[in-house]
């Protein structure tokens, strides 16, 4: 009897966990699972858009997009900006929280968690169009100061062989705030009686940082490497805006090129294929790093 009862109730909860999940299940699949779709179809067509016409190409695609030298560009410059990146803003994050994690006022710590944590409330466009001025070799603020140190003033945009450093330092500066507050509670969770007792045997800061603090936060720093290289990945905003690729292809990004080939050179074809070895690169990425992750971080 218990049993029998106990089964419409089930079947209830079924039922009003199926209404919850809907809305969220039908976003997900329009707006994810039906585009990756479409673009796993479109890899293998040639979609003529001002004349209509759609034809069967196979692996043509593929092979013109994997033998195109500036998808080679774009992908390592992908992974330049991801190394910039990841190490600027979870590195820098990290110090950032531990310089934070002391006794101070609650109103001082208030203030700089506000000051590091702004920029990450703006647009990426809008703060990629000011730090565009700042960079300008003539009127930028940044060459004003070079200029008064003494020194020639730096072609930030459009020198090839710093044009990315700039752009990942417009992404450090925007996004370290995030990665902060997220080592900060983390260090906040450490329990203080282990400190305590490190430092009644004699520890220095710097051996129960490393011995103590970080291998309890491992977890946080693993999740904030993920977070890092995703965004990495899949940077357009401020390489669009800043540089369009440029100088050359010297900032052209995989998601840049994907928008390139699709948009600006009117080839759906080639631009579905470079989206779906980004996706594949993102999948491979990830893998890694959870693999990485089981090994050596408890996740």
């Amino acid at each position: 009897m218990a049993t029998s009862s106990s089964d419409p109730t089930r079947r209830r909860e079924a039922r009003a966990a199926m209404l919850f999940i809907l809305p969220a299940g039908t976003m997900f699949l329009i707006c994810t699972l039906l585009p990756v779709v479409a673009v796993a179809c479109f890899m293998f067509l040639y979609i003529d858009r001002l004349g209509g016409t759609v034809e069967f190409v196979g692996f043509d695609n593929i092979a013109y997009v994997l033998s195109d030298p500036r998808f080679l560009r774009a992908f390592w410059n992908t992974l330049y900006f991801v190394a910039l990146g990841v190490t600027g803003n979870v590195g820098l994050g990290l110090l950032l929280a531990l310089m934070l994690n002391r006794r101070m006022p609650a109103v001082l710590l208030y203030l700089f968690r506000l000051a590091f944590f702004l920029p990450v409330l703006i647009s990426t466009a809008f703060v990629a169009i000011i730090w565009k001025f700042l960079y300008s070799t003539d009127l930028g603020i940044i060459n004003y100061y070079v200029r008064l140190l003494g020194f020639a003033p730096v072609a930030w945009l459009t020198d090839s062989r710093i044009a990315m450093l700039s752009i990942a330092i417009l992404d450090v500066w925007k996004n370290v705030g995030f990665f902060m507050l997220v080592f900060l509670a983390a260090l906040q969770d450490v329990p203080r009686e282990i400190i305590e007792a490190a430092e009644l045997d004699g520890a220095g800061r710097m051996t129960i940082v490393t011995r103590i603090v970080l291998p309890i936060i491992a977890p946080v720093i693993f999740f904030c490497v993920t977070i890092a290289t995703m965004g990495g990945l899949q940077v357009f905003d401020p390489i669009r805006i800043m540089t369009n690729g440029g100088p050359g292809d010297a900032t052209r990004s995989l998601a840049l090129h994907m928008y390139g080939e699709a948009f600006e050179g009117q080839d759906i074809g080639a631009g579905s294929t470079v989206a779906m070895a980004l996706l594949l690169l993102v999948a491979l990425v990830t893998v890694a790093q959870f693999a990485v992750g089981r090994r050596f971080v408890k996740v």
